[in-house]
């Protein structure tokens, strides 16, 4: 796990709603989950076949949450910070240089607010 991500994520876990939201065959993401040793500190997730707006807005209506009040996390803007932000949430950017060169794109801005922080556990200063 990447520095400080475990420690972030128990700390915003204990003060909001996680959600996590993962592409891929759903058995293997979810004995992944498993493995990490993290699925605790969310609240929900969802395994989706792609991680596009319309995932985004079906979570958010299935989970009843507020479009507003919602910040989705990620490090690609392809398939994290931009479909978010076209379905109205708001999108945390937090890059990463291993991120899969396909997952890169220029950032679309949406209705929604962005927030590019350099370090997972500079959440905290926000969340």
């Amino acid at each position: 796990m990447l520095n400080g991500v475990e420690e972030t994520l128990q700390a915003l876990g204990a003060r909001h709603d996680l959600t996590l939201m993962t592409k891929g065959h759903p058995e293997e993401q979810r004995l992944k989950i498993e493995r990490s040793g993290m699925g605790d500190v969310f609240r929900h997730a969802a395994v989706v076949p792609e991680k596009d707006a319309a995932a985004y807005r079906a979570l958010v209506a299935e989970l009843g949450l507020d479009p507003g009040r919602t910040w989705m996390i990620g490090n690609s803007p392809r398939s994290d910070v931009n479909p978010a932000l076209a379905a109205g949430l708001n999108a945390v950017y937090v890059p990463h240089p291993a991120t899969w060169r396909l997952e890169q794109e220029e950032i679309v801005t949406g209705p929604g607010q962005l927030l590019v922080l350099e370090r997972f556990s500079q959440l905290l200063d926000h969340f």
